[in-house]
Order: C-alpha cells, then sequence, then structure tokens
C-alpha cells in the first residue's frame, strides 16, 4: 500500500490565523478587524489605470515577455529613488525585484539559513515570517517587547549564549504591535550586528505610514555610519502604498548575498511578473505616489483615533493599548487573566472578528493579548465592532 511521505518540513506547518480568519470575515454582516490589508477604496484607481493603458500603448510585448530575475531595470531605479529617500542609501545595483515581501522574506531564508540556524524575532512577531523561518527548519527564539520595539539588551545577552545567525524584525509600526523600535535601541541593535556578526533582516512595509512627521532612521542607515552595511537586508513592498495585488516589492542586499539569493530567486519563479513591473515602474513615474501615501496616512490616522476613541470609552477598563503613530494595527491586552482565543468563538456569534494575540508568539504566547486592524473598516463600522466586542463581554 502506499504511503504519503511529506518532507519533513512540511509536516510541522500551520495555516496562517489571518488566512483562517479571513473566510470568517466573508460572511454577510460581519465586520472584520482582523485582516491587515490596506483599504481598497484608497487604491489610485485613475493612476493605476493610466498607467496600465501607457504600458498595453507602448510596451505590450516587453510586457507579455519574460524579464530579468534581478527585476526591470527603470523599476529598479525607482525604488532605489525612494530608498534614498527613506535614508537607505543604495544606488539600482543593489535593488532586487520580488512578488511581494513575502518572497523576500522566503529567498532570504533560503538562501542564509541551514537547519538549525539559530534566528531571534521580537515576541510577538510578524505571523508569516515566522512561517517562512519554521519552513526553513531555523532554531527560532524570541526577544521581548514593550513600548520602544525589541529590547534590544535581552538580545545582547543571548547572543553572549546562543550562536545568532540572523535577527527578523519591524521596527517601524510593527505587525501585530504597531511599536517603533528608539533610535538609540536601533544604533545598539547594529553595534551588536558588528560585534557578533549576525546578519539584521528589516522588514519594512509601514513605514511610510507614519501619522506625524517623525520618520525613523532605518537600520541600514545606522549601519552605513557604523560601516557594517554588508550585515544588513533591507526588505519592502508596494503592497500597502499601492496595491497588494500588484504582488510587487523589493530585497536592498549586500553583494555576498545578492549573488546567490539572485539564484534562489531564478529556481522559485525565473522572475516577478513583466507586466507588474512595468506597470508600477510606469505608475511611479507619473509621481502621484506621494500624494497617494499622504492620502493613506490620513485616512489610516484618524480610523486609528475612530478606533482607540471608542475602546477606551466602552472597553477601557477590560483592555490596555497605547495609540499608534502609524501603520496598520492596534495591539491589546486585557487588564486580567483572560483567554482572547476562547472569546473570539463569541466575538463571532455577535459577528465581530479580530485576531488573537498568541498566534503571532513564537514561544510563550500571551493568550490575553489580540490585534485590531482599522484600515479596511468605516468609522462607524469600527464604533458598531466595538459596541459589538463589548457586548460579547
Amino acid at each position: 500500500m502506499f504511503e504519503h511521505q511529506l518532507a519533513s518540513r512540511a509536516t510541522g506547518l500551520k495555516p496562517s490565523a489571518v488566512r483562517e480568519l479571513l473566510k470568517h470575515s466573508k460572511l454577510p454582516g460581519v465586520i472584520s478587524l482582523g485582516g491587515g490589508i490596506p483599504a481598497p477604496e484608497l487604491f489610485d484607481n485613475e493612476g493605476i489605470q493610466l498607467a496600465v493603458q501607457q504600458v498595453m500603448a507602448s510596451q505590450f510585448q516587453e510586457a507579455m515577455q519574460y524579464s530579468l530575475s534581478e527585476g526591470y531595470p527603470p523599476l529598479r531605479q525607482a525604488i532605489a529613488d525612494i530608498c534614498r529617500q527613506r535614508g537607505v542609501a543604495c544606488d539600482a545595483s543593489q535593488v532586487y525585484i520580488t512578488s511581494g515581501s513575502q518572497q523576500s522574506l522566503d529567498i532570504v531564508a533560503r538562501t542564509l539559513l541551514n537547519p538549525g540556524d539559530v534566528v531571534v524575532v521580537e515576541r510577538p512577531t510578524y505571523l508569516a515570517a515566522l512561517q517562512v523561518f519554521q519552513l526553513a527548519q531555523a532554531n527560532i527564539q524570541s526577544v521581548d517587547t514593550d513600548e520602544d520595539g525589541m529590547l534590544v539588551e535581552q538580545l545582547a545577552d543571548l547572543v553572549q549564549t546562543s550562536p545568532v545567525k540572523v535577527v527578523y524584525l519591524v521596527p517601524t509600526f510593527g505587525n501585530p504591535g504597531g511599536k517603533t523600535l528608539s533610535e538609540p535601541r536601533r544604533r545598539r541593535l547594529v553595534e551588536l550586528a558588528k560585534q557578533h556578526g549576525f546578519i539584521i533582516v528589516e522588514d519594512d512595509p509601514y513605514g511610510e505610514i507614519s501619522f506625524t512627521d517623525e520618520r525613523p532612521q532605518p537600520l541600514y542607515q545606522h549601519a552605513m555610519a557604523l560601516g557594517c552595511t554588508d550585515q544588513v537586508i533591507y526588505t519592502s513592498t508596494f503592497s500597502k502604498i499601492l496595491a497588494p495585488g500588484m504582488r510587487v516589492g523589493w530585497l536592498v542586499m549586500p553583494e555576498w548575498l545578492a549573488s546567490k539569493a539572485i539564484i534562489v530567486k531564478q529556481a522559485t519563479d525565473l522572475h516577478t511578473s513583466t507586466l507588474s513591473q512595468q506597470i508600477t515602474a510606469q505608475y511611479l513615474s507619473l509621481n502621484r505616489l506621494p500624494a497617494q501615501i499622504a492620502l493613506i496616512r490620513e485616512d489610516y490616522r484618524k480610523k486609528c483615533d475612530t478606533l482607540a476613541s471608542a475602546l477606551e470609552a466602552k472597553l477601557g477598563d477590560h483592555l490596555a493599548f497605547s495609540r499608534p503613530k502609524g501603520g496598520m494595527f492596534l495591539w491589546a491586552h486585557f487588564r486580567y487573566p483572560f483567554n482572547a482565543t476562547e472569546w473570539l468563538k463569541k466575538t463571532l456569534e455577535n459577528r465581530v472578528v479580530f485576531v488573537p494575540g498568541e498566534a503571532f508568539y513564537n514561544d510563550a504566547p500571551d493568550v490575553t493579548t489580540l490585534r485590531l486592524s482599522y484600515s479596511t473598516v468605516s468609522h462607524e463600522g469600527l464604533v458598531e465592532a466595538v459596541d459589538r466586542l463589548a457586548k460579547s463581554l
């Protein structure tokens, strides 16, 4: 009799809790505070359609053809310009196009990690990054966070006893915690990387969605000051500021890694969609992105304020949280022992969905926590969602 024989790396895989909750969010009358997706009504319909028309009119054959694994050259140049504006000083030859930042993480993991290599993440951290590192069979360890992001001194203690190879974090308006790593900790983290020889993977999908004029220096910029940019990998995406369906992200990598990572990219999908790359490049040439980002910032800022104010008024005795300064998520925890995962069953009965926080922990999960996303819900919907959460208590 034939026996099914999965690879060992696949046997322990679990579905994303967020992706599973999307099924519930599609049910009639359900208000979803679960999925961390951008508001579709904010997509630049006019600008994207114009870019599509221009590509179809003048670049049709090229857009339908195979392309370079490294990426479409005009897009690499445009992204290098964006990176420099953010403080990531690189040129186009250091930019590599991926099919979203999720593929960026996968390529980096498959190029860098052997089974058992130590990867350090934040507690809590981005769920899909955990999936990538688990698939790579890494030894995942985590350090705590507070209002200023990762507790870097806790990492400093860890590297004394553990051979850390990679530290992964979302340092600006992180997912799920919404926290931003403070400037002193950013510098200290890069100093530790230089001293102990580990690689930093800086994931920056939300940095542009700031509710203030403050712009933290990228870890890459601190690495420039310390002369160790060959130890920092920077990844970002157009998914949160243009449209996730384009599936266009990018990596800024040192040459020692890029020379092999691009071969992994070839083995994965040959190249990111030529059509998506050319449409994105054409859109950027229209100079509409700055206004688009400003629109997203203001919309999400107002929605965040609406959600936070409603929570304080209706659930302030039950939930503790800090108001995000940017991004798409509000992270909260109950003020007393409480299992948010079990509570979700009750909130589903009242047609409101959130993501239980324990899904974002590699170890020692805090079951009192929950992640609330405000990006796709109207102001009226956010107030009603909090009313339903209160009713569920």
